[in-house]
């Protein structure tokens, strides 16, 4: 079931996706050499509770941190741990954030000092692939608008969308329907209209699309080893237009 929501809630959730905007800022500046997955996740918690917020990932199906942080080949749901991140590797950083039982989501991936050429690259086409999506979140568009503008973006770019992961709708759950594929034919799908409020996060490889989920349980990995990329916002439709809340 769809569940739109009023332009209350979605006010709620403006602030929960504000505090996680706010977190990736800050951890835009901490991604450096020798920094650890775990130094990240400790900064993020501590600034999504110094903001009277609860990170939106810690209990979610027994996870323990507040951050996924997706490292290289790693895709999505990589747990914080004591690696140490070192210079030319890029990290995804996916974080929520739930006030008053409403939740924001928003991932992007980082440089950790200077990359390679191709590694800028993919992360550059991942976040524009987002803005495409995004550009099709309006009134009287259809679902699959937004899925195959993802698409369109990343294959004219040479690279791959992921198909085992998608986006998904938000409000009082971190997952609400619908699911939105990075994917599709354009025309179809769900007519989309106001209070709508989807989390829209290309996933986007430099090889195959395949991946496979590690031994953890979470942590899902490219299957030819190949570097991968994460942007994400949360958006909605008012009745003043399409916003992302999840930007500063």
């Amino acid at each position: 079931m769809i569940i739109l929501k009023s332009a209350s809630e979605i006010d709620t959730m403006r602030r929960a996706s504000q505090i996680v905007a706010e977190a990736l800022e800050r951890l835009k500046e901490a991604v450096v050499p020798g920094v650890t997955t775990l130094d990240l996740d400790r900064i993020a918690e501590e600034l999504i509770r110094k903001r009277q917020a609860k990170p939106a990932f810690k209990g979610y199906r027994g996870y323990r941190h507040t951050l996924c942080t997706s490292v290289n080949e790693e895709v999505v749901h990589g747990i914080p741990s004591q690696r140490v991140l070192v210079e030319g590797d890029i990290v995804g950083v996916d974080c929520g954030a739930i006030v008053d039982g409403f939740y924001g989501d928003a991932a992007r991936s980082l440089g950790v000092g200077k990359i390679d050429p191709e590694s800028q690259r993919l992360m550059d086409v991942t976040r524009e692939s987002l803005d495409c999506g995004i550009a099709q979140m309006k009134v009287g568009q259809r679902l699959h608008d937004i899925s195959w503008a993802v698409q369109e973006h990343v294959e004219r770019a040479g690279y791959t969308v992921v198909r085992d992961f998608v986006g998904h709708g938000i409000g009082r759950q971190l997952h609400e329907e619908p699911q939105v594929p990075n994917f599709g034919t354009p025309g179809t799908g769900m007519r989309l209209v106001v209070g709508l409020v989807l989390a829209i996060e290309p996933m986007v490889n430099v090889g195959m699309p395949e991946v496979e989920v590690l031994a953890d349980g979470w942590t899902a990995v490219t299957r030819d080893r190949k570097r991968s990329a994460h942007f994400e916002h949360t958006i909605a439709i008012t009745e003043q237009g399409t916003e992302i809340l999840s930007r500063i």
